[in-house]
């Protein structure tokens, strides 16, 4: 244990000393205040839901998902059965299986329980972060540990901004009402940076095509509207990059 302690505090130090670990905190403290309005919300409204202080604790250190504690919270409290609470958040977070596909080839290389750890930590904004700075896996270990130092000070940051601010919300649920609306801060925030990303046609085109499709399929149970939204974006463009494969060898053949 001690030898493992004394490689992770070197590591850890590596990564602080990285150049990339600044470039990938100064990002991620730019949303800090969205990510920390959106916790402080969660908390408050898990306090509020009948659960007890540990219950909403817990849930929130485990969970660590605000989409899919606010889905499931009333399910809980109402006595749902627990296939229906379950089903409820995997299409809630069925974005974080696209996520990880993506991110799989940047992080392949490390243990699997290193990426098990990763898979906890992983949040919209670090992989939004992340996946605009970074539009290639490293190709040399150098290279590599740039990414992952990047990437360890953003999903750390992005953990204790989402943490304290959900606890504080939980331990102040009685002073702080719902109806200020502080989430709308953390929706501003991913609205942002969405948009940020939307720097080709087609990333233009799959946003509003999801959009589109989640908005329809709003009266949809479970949240499956999400799963719509994704599914419609996510067939479009791969449509597209077949259509385009073709003409390409077309154009090669002729």
């Amino acid at each position: 244990m001690t030898a493992w302690l004394s490689r992770a505090r070197a590591t850890a130090r590596r990564y602080w000393q990285h150049p990339e670990f600044k470039v990938g905190l100064r990002d991620i403290l730019t949303v800090a205040p969205g990510i920390a309005a959106w916790g402080l919300t969660t908390g408050v409204a898990l306090a509020n839901s009948g659960l007890s202080i540990l219950e909403a604790s817990a849930m929130t250190l485990v969970v660590f998902a605000g989409s899919a504690q606010l889905a499931t919270t009333p399910l809980i409290v109402s006595g749902a059965p627990l296939w229906v609470i379950w089903a409820t958040a995997l299409c809630v977070n069925l974005r974080f299986v696209v996520f990880s596909a993506h991110m799989r080839p940047y992080f392949m290389h490390m243990p699997r329980r290193v990426r098990l750890v990763y898979c906890y930590l992983l949040g919209d904004m670090s992989y939004v972060l992340f996946t605009k700075r970074y539009q290639q896996p490293g190709q040399t270990p150098e290279q590599r540990f740039g990414q992952q130092a990047y990437w360890m000070a953003s999903v750390v940051t992005n953990w204790v901004s989402w943490m304290g601010a959900s606890f504080a919300g939980i331990a102040l649920a009685s002073v702080i009402p719902l109806s200020w609306g502080l989430g709308f801060a953390g929706i501003l925030a991913l609205i942002g940076i969405a948009c940020s990303l939307a720097t080709t046609k087609l990333r233009m085109l799959a946003a509003g095509l999801s959009g589109t499709a989640a908005v329809a399929a709003f009266a949809l149970p479970l949240k499956l509207n999400i799963v719509v939204a994704i599914a419609a974006a996510v067939a479009m463009s791969l449509m597209i990059e077949h259509t385009r494969r073709a003409m390409s060898r077309d154009k090669e053949a002729a």
